[in-house]
């Protein structure tokens, strides 16, 4: 797909093999690139793809998160790259055993991927300043990972939600994922107000579909402490209980749920 326009000088593509929603703010100091895809080679493809706009070198690099599908192609590009403050030690280390066990072979594929350091890092609220119009970062809470982060352009009412708002599936829950968590950040992103969402997969989204994934992950997050209280082991936890997606894709989320109700200082 080419690029659109969701606001004014605000961009989303659908780019590469995992159909990652890649973002561009552009203001009169420069771009802002959101996300870069999951490998080098699709960083370069994205380089390319960025002269349709007429952008260049982007003056910063935001990562929503540290999955391989959103920050492998970083080393495409230079200058600065934000991210949370765990952002650096997930790239370390953890990103690469959460890859191997949800894509092997892509995991193969990208051996030996130097992902250039995290250069700007913060724990809270960070500002872009791209002269006209200020990008703002935020980390809301644990959800998906804990270090999402956020990109809001407030001027024009456009939210960068990063997985933490899907589209394109049901939200998604793996090993590094904060289930109970998840609902109380949803409901600080809408407390932003935005007015349209670019999810981290999928079409644009407006409040009430937000609200509603909020709602649903809620409900999860309900389910898993009902079946953690009533002694379930998570593969009974899913036939026990009436969750709002299907169960099969909720073990994680159940395993990992429970978990924190057992240690609760983890």
């Amino acid at each position: 797909m080419s690029w659109e326009e969701v606001a004014d000088r605000c961009f989303r593509r659908s780019h590469g093999r995992f159909e990652v929603n890649v973002g561009v703010v552009t203001g009169r100091l420069g771009t802002v690139l959101i996300d870069t895809g999951a490998s080098l080679g699709e960083g370069v493809q994205l380089r390319e793809e960025l002269r349709e706009l007429g952008v260049g070198e982007p003056v910063a690099v935001v990562n929503t998160h540290g999955h391989f599908d959103h920050c492998f192609g970083n080393g495409a590009f230079t200058g600065l790259f934000w991210g949370h403050t765990g952002l650096p030690e997930y790239l370390r280390r953890e990103v690469w055993i959460t890859m191997a066990a949800d894509d092997p072979d892509w995991a193969r594929a990208v051996t030996g991927t130097v992902v250039p350091p995290i250069t700007q890092t913060f724990s809270g609220t960070a500002l872009i300043d791209l002269g006209d119009r200020l990008v703002e970062l935020h980390h809301l809470g644990r959800g998906h990972t804990g270090h999402d982060i956020v990109v809001q352009v407030p001027d024009c009412g456009v939210l960068f939600a990063g997985d933490l708002v899907e589209e394109s599936g049901p939200p998604a829950y793996g090993g590094d994922s904060h289930p109970l968590d998840w609902p109380i950040t949803l409901t600080r992103l809408l407390e932003l107000h935005p007015e349209k969402i670019v999810p981290g997969h999928g079409t644009p989204v407006g409040r009430e579909f937000a609200v509603r994934q909020r709602d649903s992950v809620a409900a999860v997050a309900h389910g898993v402490r009902e079946t953690f209280d009533q002694g379930l082991d998570p593969v009974q936890a899913l036939t026990a209980h009436d969750w709002p997606y299907d169960p099969l894709r909720l073990l994680q989320a159940v395993r990992r749920g429970h978990r924190q109700l057992s240690h609760p200082l983890e």
